[in-house]
């Protein structure tokens, strides 16, 4: 009698879900996943099902499975087309319980690896946040609506947040649901769906927008929320691109209908108990979340004990910094507001992480707060550079930098969101 066909419990990840926002391809530390301009796939000869890419993705649409042959395992090529998942197949008679007994027995080892790799052994960055939220976080509503089911919104404001004759094309977009439910919190984020099709013949996947406004609405009492867009023009090697979305979205005009997916995200929450600190370091249309919590916490002055609120805000140059003028009108004694322009006019280049260095002081008395709650937002590039100045100010403060990173991530307090 011939051995029984081996089987394979195949990670795969729903295209009719996925937002595309590259958290699960990040935080793989074995570089199984992948993606090209349409669909995020995993590759089966390289993914150890360590569960790592999990807990962090926002909809869910990592954490699917089939039972397959390993023989007859769905190749890449296969995944990079697929408009949604195939159906389960059943195994051969008689294969099933056998191969289920034995994926189990095999996948415990690896998940108790897995969690004992910790936080000291992490190799990437991305390995620093937490994937729950603060313990007094509100309960965040997700995936209300999908890409077979999404819901209109009407544009009712669209306006540009960057001064006029700058590179940096940013818009503030206001929009409205009327009766249709949507609830959303600080920190979560919206997919916008592009009219059209893409170049082979496809209709455009969603677009991941981080909410600007308040649980309560960009306008107090309305069902609405608005989005921080900048127009992309060109790609991350300087070349000229027209980005499909954040063209259609900054081009927008009041009484326009949209489609919306969403909301999206379960832990990049800010914390709701008294005397809660709150570190916020961010870049360009990064300071979407900060801009929601901000506004919060204005509107609950005199009602509510909140804590300390620091900004550490990074731009080329003052004009290329969205919010600025709203941001300069903010009292002193609510918002700790701390600039960095890397492009100013005979100014030498400065960057976040330069300026959270020069705050080392306070900005250390709030790391060692055991209320305080950090988020950072903005471009992949600048996450390295801020995790190390976090180090560093934790150590020259005499704090144990490991230890502390890590009760940071178990505790739901250092929350990091790049793109």
């Amino acid at each position: 009698m011939g051995a029984a066909p081996e089987v394979l419990k195949q990670h795969l990840i729903d295209p009719e879900i996925c937002i595309r926002c590259n958290t699960c391809e990040e935080a793989c530390p074995v570089k199984a996943i992948t993606h090209d301009s349409r669909n995020y796939v995993v590759d089966p000869a390289i993914c150890k099902q360590c569960m790592a890419c999990v807990p962090p993705c926002p909809t869910g649409a990592i954490d699917n499975w089939r039972m397959v042959l390993k023989s007859a395992a769905y190749p890449l090529a296969a995944q990079f087309e697929w408009d949604e998942l195939p159906a389960e197949a059943p195994l051969p008679e008689g294969v099933a319980a056998e191969a289920t007994a034995v994926i189990e027995a095999a996948a415990a080892p690896a998940a108790a690896a897995a969690g004992a790799q910790g936080f000291e052994t992490a190799v990437t960055a991305t390995s620093f946040g937490a994937t729950v939220p603060p313990w007094s976080a509100a309960h965040p509503y997700t995936n209300l609506y999908g890409p077979k089911n999404p819901t209109t919104a009407t544009v009712v404001g669209n306006y540009r947040v960057t001064e006029l004759g700058t590179e940096s094309d940013t818009h503030h977009i206001v929009l409205d649901f009327g009766a249709m439910p949507f609830p959303v919190l600080e920190g979560q984020s919206i997919g916008i769906l592009p009219p059209g099709v893409d170049d082979r013949g496809k209709p455009h996947v969603a677009r991941q927008y981080s909410i600007a406004s308040p649980r309560n609405g960009e306008r107090p009492g309305y069902n609405n929320l608005s989005l921080t867009v900048k127009r992309v023009t060109v790609d991350h090697d300087g070349n000229p691109v027209r980005g499909v979305c954040s063209n259609y979205v900054c081009d927008l005009k009041k009484g326009d209908t949209v489609k919306v997916i969403g909301p999206f995200g379960a832990s990049f929450l800010m914390p709701n108990h008294p005397h809660s600190n709150i570190v916020m370091i961010c870049t360009g249309t990064g300071s979407a979340p900060m801009r929601a919590m901000t506004e919060y916490r204005r509107r609950l002055r005199g009602k509510f004990e909140g804590g300390r609120l620091m900004l550490f805000f990074g731009a080329r140059t003052q004009k290329e910094l969205p919010y600025f003028g709203p941001l300069m009108n903010l009292p002193r004694d609510f918002i700790d507001l701390n600039f960095a322009f890397s492009r100013a006019p005979d100014s030498p280049k400065r960057y976040v992480q330069d300026v959270m260095r020069e705050r080392a002081a306070d900005l250390a008395a709030l790391l060692g707060d055991g209320d305080t709650f950090v988020y950072v937002c903005g471009l992949k590039s600048m996450e390295a550079g801020v995790l190390e100045a976090l180090r560093d100010v934790a150590t020259q403060a005499g704090m144990q930098w490991e230890e502390l990173a890590g009760r940071l991530k178990r505790e739901g307090r250092l929350h990091l969101e790049t793109y």
